[in-house]
């Protein structure tokens, strides 16, 4: 049975300071878990639409969307342990050998 991969909806801008600050933990992120996790940047100002449905309404905000529905976010800038917490439970099976926070 195929099971469609959790993807990250990372909205950020250009100007954001802790935006940038995350970008490479999250690029990283996506070297580790890649096959369990997309991860895409998004500027909402750019795509508001998105960020609209989402209710966006701080940058930087994590929005993971499983099964095509958000099931856990995390708004403000994000460190390693905390965003590994939100996406634990809704990974794919299949432990990577190393943390995030390595």
């Amino acid at each position: 049975m195929y099971m469609a991969i959790p993807h990250l909806l990372f909205f950020t801008t250009t100007r954001s300071g802790p935006g940038r600050r995350m970008e490479s933990l999250l690029a990283q992120l996506e070297r580790k878990e890649r096959g369990r996790l997309r991860v895409t940047r998004i500027d909402p100002e750019q795509i508001g639409k998105l960020a609209e449905r989402l209710a966006v309404t701080v940058i930087p905000t994590l929005v993971l969307v499983k099964d095509g529905m958000p099931v856990a976010r995390l708004e403000g800038r994000s460190s390693a342990p905390q965003i590994e917490r939100m996406l634990a439970e809704h990974l794919p099976d299949g432990n990577p050998d190393e943390s995030l926070a390595a």
